[in-house]
């Protein structure tokens, strides 16, 4: 090729560039509803919202979060589920079971996409977790399943373990379902177990009473948004009062607590950013099987167990993801 035609050939491929850039297509805006139970900032939340980032997804461009804050108050579910209807977002997040049974309730036709659902099956959310059919699906953090492990754990740091009073939300049908399983466990372990169940402020210090009469060697909190919201009485109880306790996710460590084993929340937030993804972009949510968590956490507050005047077995410090000094 000559000279001038190449130059030539350059100076056209420069004149019609600028037209190529204007030609490509605008991504359409998508609104995402989100119903979270807690309150921001929420370190769980930015690792979703990250995960979206991740994939290409920007705020004010291509995506626009409605997302609505519970602040404790699981009683604002259904009315949020039905806010975010009524906005007809494309897909609905719903982190928790109690936010998750409202959307579900709240619509047939809009996907829905939950985290933090200990047994979607036995709940309702799903008739089976390979096939979930209809417009719900996610990722469960197999809470129930883990029951014998974090007593387990417990037992291996407080030898004599027996009585362990269980503090739960006794309102949440997930949480009963995980009550019934760490009976299984600690009647299988030997371990007698106190159930207690706390589903307002009124019931916290009566229960609390009863604790200490019935002698509770040490405690198992079973995480929901209300224990999780309400988790400095519990942490503030058990530390007056000497007990060694197990919780079910790290905040509650990070905030005193002595001891927290369970599935990796900031890891399910980011997958379930990719399950929206794949719907947003055209798949169905009967076609997307419900995930398992796939990392586990093993949280220590040595500052607490030396407050509490235990020494924490080399054997459990070892299988440690995270120390608290």
């Amino acid at each position: 090729m000559r000279r001038r035609d190449l130059i030539a050939l350059a100076g056209a491929a420069a004149v019609a560039w600028p037209h190529v850039v204007r030609a490509q297509p605008v991504r359409k805006m998508r609104r995402l509803g989100v119903i979270e139970p807690g309150a921001a900032p929420d370190p769980y939340f930015d690792a979703f919202r990250d995960a979206l980032r991740v994939l290409g997804y920007t705020e004010g461009r291509d995506l626009l979060l409605e997302v609505r804050w519970a602040e404790g108050k699981s009683d604002r579910f259904d009315e949020f589920a039905a806010e975010l209807v009524a906005l007809n977002v494309d897909v609905i997040k719903a982190f928790s079971t109690p936010a998750a049974l409202a959307a579900k309730r709240a619509t047939t036709t809009i996907p829905v996409v939950f985290v933090g659902v200990g047994d979607p099956v036995g709940v309702g959310l799903v008739p089976s977790l390979a096939h979930p059919q209809g417009n719900v699906t996610g990722i469960a953090n197999l809470a129930p399943e883990l029951s014998a492990k974090r007593l387990e754990i417990l037992r291996e740091v407080v030898p004599n373990l027996s009585p362990v009073g269980m503090l739960w939300n006794d309102t949440n049908p997930s949480m009963a379902l995980r009550a019934k399983e760490f009976g299984q466990a600690a009647a299988t372990m030997g371990v007698t177990l106190q159930s207690y169940g706390v589903h307002n402020l009124v019931a916290f210090d009566p229960t609390f009473d009863a604790m200490v009469n019935a002698r509770t060697a040490a405690i198992v909190t079973l995480a929901d948004p209300f224990t999780a919201a309400h988790r400095k009485q519990i942490i503030d109880f058990a530390a007056e009062r000497h007990l060694p306790a197990i919780y079910e996710v790290r905040e509650f460590v990070t905030a005193g607590g002595l001891l927290s084993y369970g599935p990796s929340f900031p890891d399910m937030e980011r997958r379930s950013a990719a399950l929206i993804d794949k719907i947003l972009k055209g798949t169905k949510p009967s076609d997307i099987p419900v995930e398992l968590p796939t990392r586990f956490e093993l949280v220590i507050n040595l500052k607490t167990a030396k407050a509490l005047g235990l020494t924490i077995p080399p054997s459990i410090l070892a299988q440690a993801d995270e120390v608290i000094e």
